[in-house]
């Protein structure tokens, strides 16, 4: 019985009926100006359909009395409605003009199934309460109205136990009608699939743009807290002030560097059109192996190619690529002897980075820097192979060029 009550507690049933009220303002403006041709309302409110700017207005409407969008709450999506089973959590009304026959088709639907549904409802509206004083009225031997379209005459006592149905119709007919109102709204006034495809796509975009954001941050502040754990560590293992005074200076350039980074990061996510150009690439891996050989780090490296041909995009994830190697190398590793191999030739990018094993070996696609790897090579349609090789520990990626 709670259950059956509680939509009229809710404020979007009667914005819902207000909703279909509207809908016959039309008609009954057409009709104090000719109402022997009614059909000429119909069809001037199908002619208004095809208007682009038509579809606003009827979302606009629509959002605010049916969903309720405007207080953000009693939404069909939160309020175990019809529209929810019919998709409303996945499909929006929208406010923006049609951009098509099909929009505009979908509209003046939507505007003769509103019309014809309003009319039944405000029809009903009345005459139902209407009735239900009839039958009190014939239930204690008066007449009834002459203007309701149910006319029973004389005296029955027994109507008066039929006054409930017709209020009890009513109700069922607002909550009914609103809720049919609702759905048919989410299916015509709703995105079109070249909408929803678009609305896809840029929700992907925005996604992938997170994922490169929170990448950037794991191997930018990942690497430099690496370097400075390790160079900390040392310097207090050794006791050696020289070796302090080397420790902390490459700490300082460290944390230099990763604050730039970490500035640059924050003046994408602020100013999203910002070019990526600043970005480094593996041209400048340079201070990459520097920071690394500051650490007790033995690096040998060897780069062959032209460097300076590498499109940008394959150059900055290369020298992510390349950071984020290195800095598995310091915090699983530790000092350890490290060969780094850079080649450029046959329109590939070769990196590989080797490093003898010390302690227990990560399981297969453990921690979230070798993942970083593989994702970073396979959106720029590469390969990446990591895990032993001849003793070693070996990171191989392969980006294409073109």
């Amino acid at each position: 019985m709670v259950r059956m009550l509680r939509p009229f507690t809710r404020a979007v049933t009667y914005t819902r009926w207000l909703h279909l009220f509207i809908a016959v303002v039309w008609p009954t403006m057409w009709s104090l100006i000719d109402s022997s041709r009614m059909y000429v309302a119909v069809v001037l409110l199908a002619l208004a359909g095809l208007v682009p700017a038509m579809r606003t207005a009827e979302g606009l409407q629509a959002s605010v009395l049916l969903l309720g969008r405007r207080h953000g709450a009693d939404d069909p999506r939160h309020a175990g409605d019809p529209g929810k089973a019919e998709g409303a959590g996945r499909r929006e009304i929208v406010t923006t003009p049609a951009t098509g026959w099909a929009d505009r088709g979908r509209t003046v639907v939507w505007l003769q199934c509103r019309l014809a549904i309003g009319c039944v409802v405000s029809f009903l509206t009345i005459h139902l309460p209407m009735l239900a004083t009839d039958l009190v009225a014939t239930a204690r031997g008066g007449a009834p109205d002459p203007s309701t379209f149910v006319q029973v005459p004389g005296q029955h006592w027994w109507h008066a136990l039929l006054v409930p149905l017709p209020v009890l119709l009513l109700a069922g007919l607002v909550v009914g009608a609103g809720r049919l109102i609702t759905v048919l709204a989410l299916r015509l006034l709703g995105p079109s699939p070249a909408e929803r495809l678009a609305a896809l796509e840029t929700r992907t975009e925005q996604l992938l743009e997170r994922t490169r954001i929170a990448r950037e941050l794991h191997d930018t502040i990942g690497h430099a807290l690496t370097v400075a754990v390790v160079q900390a560590g040392a310097a207090r293992a050794t006791g050696d002030p020289a070796f302090t005074d080397r420790a902390l200076e490459a700490i300082e350039e460290t944390g230099r560097t990763a604050l730039e980074d970490l500035d640059r990061v924050l003046g994408i996510l602020r100013e999203p059109e910002r070019p990526v150009s600043s970005r480094p690439t593996l041209v400048d891996a340079d201070r990459l192996l520097e920071s690394a050989r500051s650490s007790g780090v033995t690096v040998d490296a060897e780069v062959t190619g032209p460097l300076d041909t590498v499109p940008g995009p394959v150059a900055r994830e290369g020298y992510r690529i390349l950071q984020e190697s290195l800095t598995n190398v310091l915090r699983h590793a530790g000092p350890v002897p490290v060969r780094v191999g850079v080649r450029v030739a046959d329109g590939t990018l070769l990196l590989e980075i080797r490093n003898p094993l010390a302690g227990k070996v990560p399981g297969p696609g453990r921690g979230s820097g070798l993942r970083g790897v593989r994702e970073r090579a396979a959106l720029l349609g590469g390969r990446a192979r990591t895990g032993p090789h001849e003793g070693d520990w070996r990171v191989r990626v392969e980006l294409p060029l073109g």
